[in-house]
C-alpha cells in the first residue's frame, strides 16, 4: 500500500498545499516549482514532526534554500511511484525510517509484529524488508545518473559488515547491496548539507570522499593504495578485518567490533577501511556534534507537527505517542552494550537552549488538540541534559566507551541544575497543566541529585516512572555495561520517599531484559526470585534482540566478549529465549508452563509448588490457590489499568531497542 492510495477524510479542514514538503505534483505547483533539488524516499508515513528523521532532514534542507520533496512508503513492485515528483536536480536521499525495517517487522521470536507503529493505522505491509536496499535500487532504476545517498538508522547501523539476526548470517555493508553513491551515518545534518552544497556547486558525487559522517566504496586497486592526504586530513585510515574474514571467523568479527567502537569519537576517530572482496568500504570519521545554536535552529524549523493530510483520519501510532512531547537533547554516554544509540547519535550530549525549548512549548500550546499536558521532556535518556566532559581537550582525546561504567568518570559533569531550571520554566508557562518525564531515567546519575529526585516525584511523574535496571546479577549487568542493582535500589528508595513526602502514591515501572548475552537460566531464576521477594510483577519485559552493530550483538554472534576475548554464554535457541522470558513473567498463569520447563531444565524443581518460597504452582494447580503470602501483589512493577493510556513510555522503549 502506498501513500497515494490512502484517502483523506471529508471531515478534514481545507488542504494547505504549501504546509508540508511536497508529496504530489499539485503541492509542487502550489509552490511554483517545476523541479526538485532533492527527493527524499522515506519508509515511514510522512509526519511533519522533529521526532521523525525524514521530516527533520527535509525541513533542514528546505531551510537552507533547497527544493525538497518527500515520497513516503512507496510501492516497491516497480519504480513508477518514485517518478511522480520528477527527476531531482541534485540527489535522491533514502531512509528506511525511524527503525531498522527488519526490527520494525519481526519480534525476538522472529514472528511478524501485530502493528507497524510508523504506518497509518498501524497497518502492516507498508514497507519492504531491508527497505533501504529496495528503495535505493528502485531510485537507481527511476533516475539513472542521479546520485543516491543512504541515511537513517538502518543504513547507519549496517554501514560495515554486520550480523543480521533475522537471516542468522553476517551480511556485508549495506552500501554494496544498495548500490548507493554515499552513505550518511549518525545524525545527518552536517554531512547532508555539505553533500547538497558541493553537488549544487558542480562537484561530481565521486569527488565527495572527504565528508565527515559518510561512507563510500573504493574499487579494486584503489583501496589498497589509499593516500590519506587524498581523502582526509585526520591521519592514516585503520584497516578493519575484511568481510570475508568476519563472516567465517568469529574471533575476527569480535576484533572488528572492538576496533570499530574505539573510532566513534569525532574528536579522535580515524577513517576506517573494510575490504569486501576486491572492493572496500571507506568510512570517514564521524561528523562533529551540533552546537546548541545548531540544535535550536533544527527545532525552530516550521514543522506543522501533524501527519500529512493524505492519511485522513488514520492515526500513526508512534506520532500519537510523541506529538505532545519535547526533545531536549540527543546522544548518550551510557554505552549500554545492547543499545545502538551511541553508534548512531554519538556519546557527546548535544543540548538545546532553554529558550528554544520554551519556544516549542508555546508552539505546542497552539495545537488544536493540546490540553496542557506535555507527555515527555527528554531524549534517549531523561536526565543527561547539558552533561558533558569537564574539558573539551579530554573529551576529544577520550576512547572510553562509557562515561558511567564501571563507574561514573571523574571528568563527567553530572549537574542536574540546568535540567531542573528548564523543567521549572516549562511548568511556569501559561496553559501548561502537567509536564511528565516518560524517557527512561538514568538512576546512577539521578541518585547524585536528591533535588532532581524530589522534583521528579513532586512534579513530573504521573503515578509511574520508567527506569531500566535490566537485571540484578552482577555478571549479566557487567556484560550490559549497566550499574549494579544497588544503585537502582538506592534510587528507588529515594524516589519512594520523595513521593511520600509529596503526598503521592507513585510507583516505578522497571524494565528488564531476558536472554541477554551472559545470562543463563540460573541468572533469570535469580532475577525472578528477586522480583518475587519484592512483590514485583514486571510487565515491561524485553526479550533481547541482537540489533546490527551493538556490542551485545557481537557477543551473541561470536560467543566472545569483544573487550576481554573471554567466552560469553548466550541463549540462541528460540525455545530457551522463550523460557527465560517466562521466568520474568512468573506471576502470569499464561507463562507458567514455560516457567516450569525452565525450572526443570535448571534443576530447580524445588521452586515449583505451593510453598511460600516457590515461584510457580505445580501443573494443574490454580495460581489463585497459592497462599497469599506467596502471591506477589500488584505494585511498583505493574501497570495499573488506569495508567496504561498515559502517553510517553510506550514509544520510548521501541526506539531504545532499535538504537
Amino acid at each position: 500500500m502506498s501513500l497515494v492510495q490512502v484517502r483523506p477524510s471529508k471531515s478534514l479542514p481545507p488542504r494547505d498545499l504549501r504546509a508540508f514538503l511536497p508529496t504530489t505534483p499539485e503541492e509542487m505547483a502550489a509552490r511554483g516549482w517545476d523541479q526538485l533539488d532533492i527527493l527524499l524516499i522515506n519508509g515511514d508515513a510522512y509526519v511533519d514532526h522533529p521526532a521523525f528523521g525524514g521530516a527533520l532532514i527535509g525541513r533542514f534542507l528546505e531551510g537552507r534554500g533547497y527544493r525538497v520533496g518527500m515520497i513516503s512508503q512507496p510501492a516497491w513492485s516497480g519504480p513508477e511511484e518514485l517518478l511522480r515528483l520528477g527527476r531531482p536536480r541534485l540527489f535522491v536521499g533514502v531512509t528506511a525510517g525511524n527503525l531498522d525495517s527488519m526490527l520494525n517487522k519481526l519480534t525476538a521470536q522472529k514472528m511478524i509484529r501485530s502493528e507497524d507503529h510508523y504506518s497509518p493505522g498501524g497497518a502492516l505491509g507498508m514497507r519492504p524488508n531491508r527497505a533501504s536496499i529496495v528503495y535505493a535500487n528502485l531510485a537507481r532504476q527511476a533516475f539513472p545518473g542521479v546520485p543516491i545517498v543512504l541515511g537513517g538508522i538502518e543504513a547507519s547501523l549496517r554501514r560495515i559488515a554486520h550480523y543480521d539476526y533475522w537471516s542468522d548470517q553476517v551480511r556485508r555493508s549495506i552500501l554494496l547491496d544498495a548500490k548507493a553513491d554515499l552513505l550518511v551515518f549518525g545524525m545527518g545534518e552536517r554531512p547532508i548539507w555539505e553533500i547538497a552544497r558541493r553537488l549544487a556547486a558542480g562537484e561530481p558525487v565521486r569527488e565527495l570522499r572527504d565528508v565527515r559522517g559518510t561512507a563510500h566504496m573504493l574499487g579494486k586497486g584503489e583501496w589498497e593504495a589509499v593516500e590519506p592526504s587524498r581523502y582526509v586530513r585526520d591521519g592514516r585510515p585503520l584497516l578493519l578485518p575484511s568481510y570475508e574474514a568476519v563472516s567465517t571467523d568469529k574471533a575476527a568479527f569480535s576484533a572488528m567490533s572492538r576496533a570499530f567502537q574505539h573510532e566513534t569519537n569525532p574528536g579522535n576517530g580515524r577513517p576506517l577501511i573494510q575490504p569486501h572482496g576486491d572492493r572496500a568500504i571507506y568510512l570517514n570519521p564521524p561528523a562533529l556534534p551540533l552546537e546548541t545554536a545548531d540544535m535550536d535552529g533544527l527545532y525552530d524549523l516550521p514543522f506543522t507537527r501533524r501527519s500529512h493530510w493524505i492519511y485522513g483520519d488514520a492515526k500513526i501510532p508512534a506520532f500519537e505517542t510523541v506529538k505532545h512531547s519535547i526533545v531536549t537533547m540527543r546522544g548518550c554516554f551510557g554505552g549500554c552494550t545492547f543499545c545502538s544509540i551511541t553508534e548512531h547519535e554519538g556519546r557527546i550530549i548535544q543540548s538545546r537552549s532553554a529558550e528554544s525549548i520554551l519556544r516549542e512549548v508555546r508552539a505546542l500550546r497552539r495545537m488544536d488538540d493540546f490540553r496542557g499536558v506535555i507527555s515527555d521532556v527528554g531524549g534517549p535518556t531523561a536526565n543527561m541534559y547539558q552533561m558533558r566532559c569537564r574539558s573539551e581537550t579530554i573529551e576529544r582525546a577520550c576512547r572510553r566507551l562509557s562515561c558511567v561504567h564501571p563507574g561514573v568518570c571523574e571528568n563527567l559533569q553530572t549537574d542536574h541544575g540546568p535540567l531542573l531550571d528548564v523543567l521549572a520554566k516549562i511548568r511556569g508557562e501559561d496553559g501548561i497543566r502537567r509536564v511528565f518525564i516518560a524517557s527512561g531515567v538514568r538512576y546512577d546519575l539521578a541518585e547524585r541529585s536528591p533535588e532532581f529526585i524530589r522534583t521528579l516525584a513532586e512534579h513530573h511523574t504521573g503515578g509511574q516512572l520508567s527506569v531500566a535496571p535490566e537485571h540484578v546479577r552482577d555478571g549479566v549487568l557487567d556484560k550490559m555495561k549497566k550499574p549494579g542493582i544497588a544503585s537502582y535500589e538506592r534510587f528507588a528508595a529515594g524516589f519512594m520517599c520523595a513521593s511520600e513526602a509529596a503526598g503521592k502514591e507513585q510507583h516505578l515501572v522497571p524494565y528488564f531484559i531476558s536472554g541477554h548475552p551472559g545470562c543463563g537460566l540460573d541468572d533469570m531464576i535469580a532475577l525472578a526470585l528477586w522480583l518475587k521477594e519484592r512483590d514485583m510483577r514486571p510487565r515491561q519485559v524485553q526479550d533481547f534482540i541482537p540489533t546490527p552493530m551493538s556490542m551485545a550483538t557481537s557477543m551473541y554472534y561470536t560467543g566472545l566478549d569483544p573487550f576481554t576475548g573471554e567466552p560469553v554464554y548466550t541463549a540462541k535457541d528460540l525455545r530457551e529465549k522463550k523460557l527465560q522470558k517466562a521466568l520474568l513473567l512468573y506471576w502470569d498463569p499464561n507463562h507458567h508452563a514455560h516457567a516450569r520447563e525452565a525450572l526443570r531444565r535448571a534443576g530447580r524443581r524445588d521452586l515449583i509448588g505451593m510453598a511460600p518460597g516457590c515461584l510457580i504452582p505445580p501443573e494443574g494447580a490454580s495460581a489463585r490457590a497459592v497462599p497469599a503470602s506467596a502471591r506477589p501483589a500488584t505494585n511498583s512493577g505493574a501497570r495499573p489499568p488506569a495508567a496504561r493510556g498515559r502517553p510517553g513510555a510506550a514509544a520510548r522503549r521501541p526506539t531504545k531497542s532499535a538504537r
